[in-house]
């Protein structure tokens, strides 16, 4: 599987910071004409609505063209307004954000954290801005890492190299859910580990990673570098998974309600890591827990 740069962002970034924090609001009390002037002062198609702090809908300008069509300028944001509007949270990582897009077709996205309070908005030239100065960032910090780490194979003197880095993954703490792929990712690029093979490494980690926040009681990431191969084993003390080959259907999940509030439960998670991995191997007990075994072979650079 060729992984982009780009699809990698998506993955390691959050939502919250690619969000424009400084969200122009109006009160549900608000009139329709002054919702009219709101758009045109600051030049915006639309606007969350706040009411002590908790947005309680949205207005957008097919609202207002509505309202005009119909004389109904002075009628109360409240009554025009979307209720129960679709959100994503600011912990999420963007590419959550870039599949609403994706399949709703909006043009923004208001950004709540955990107690549903409003805390900022997205669009997609946001993620692109992001991304693009995320990409710079990266550069000029992998320009700074590439020290002799970047030569440690070609150095030791042995015959057999193995480096083991270890992650430890604690259950439904998503405030860190993220960091240990994060945390392999800076590693093997300040080993000089070739960029296409860490993309992989990032994607397969990040997903086994959520997989252990979400549905088990924790458990351990394990990567091996060597240097023609990464080998990650992720374990777990859990329920088990009853059918691991329906399991492995694209699209299949048995995420509860909240799982799905939460933004996760989408049934990709292990199709993604097996479409990165050069061997994948899952087992599972119900009632003990579940291994999974992944070689990613590294790139060379000619590739």
């Amino acid at each position: 599987m060729e992984v982009s740069k780009l699809q990698e962002l998506a993955y390691e970034l959050k939502v919250g910071q690619a969000m424009t924090s400084d969200v122009i609001t109006l009160v549900p009390g608000a009139s329709m004409g002054e919702f009219r002037d709101v758009l045109r002062d600051h030049r915006i198609s639309g606007t969350p609505v706040v009411a002590d702090g908790e947005m309680v809908g949205i207005i957008s300008i097919e609202d207002l063209i509505k309202a005009l069509a119909n004389g109904e300028m002075s009628a109360r944001v409240e009554y025009k307004m979307t209720q129960d509007p679709v959100v994503i949270y600011e912990d999420e990582p963007l590419v959550h954000a870039v599949s609403r897009f994706s399949e709703l077709s909006f043009g923004r996205l208001p950004v709540v954290d955990r107690d549903r309070k409003l805390v900022g908005i997205i669009t997609q030239g946001d993620i692109v801005r992001a991304m693009l100065k995320r990409l710079e960032v990266d550069y000029h910090q992998e320009e700074i890492h590439r020290y002799r780490a970047s030569h440690i194979f070609e150095d030791i003197i042995a015959d057999h190299i193995t480096l083991v880095f270890g992650y430890h993954v604690v259950a439904r703490d998503f405030q860190r859910a993220g960091e240990a792929s994060s945390g392999l990712k800076t590693t093997l690029q300040r080993l000089g580990i070739h960029p296409h093979t860490v993309r992989r490494v990032t994607i397969a980690t990040y997903e086994a990673e959520m997989n252990l926040a979400i549905w088990s009681d924790g458990g351990e990431i394990v990567a091996e570098v060597q240097p023609s191969e990464i080998r990650m084993e992720v374990v777990d003390q859990g329920p088990g998974i009853p059918d691991p080959e329906l399991a492995m259907q694209p699209g299949f999940s048995t995420a509860t309600d909240w799982v799905r509030e939460m933004g996760f439960g989408a049934g990709m998670g292990l199709p993604n890591i097996e479409a990165c991995a050069d061997e994948f191997v899952l087992e599972s007990t119900v009632g003990v827990g579940t291994r999974l075994a992944i070689v990613i072979r590294q790139a060379t650079a000619a590739e």
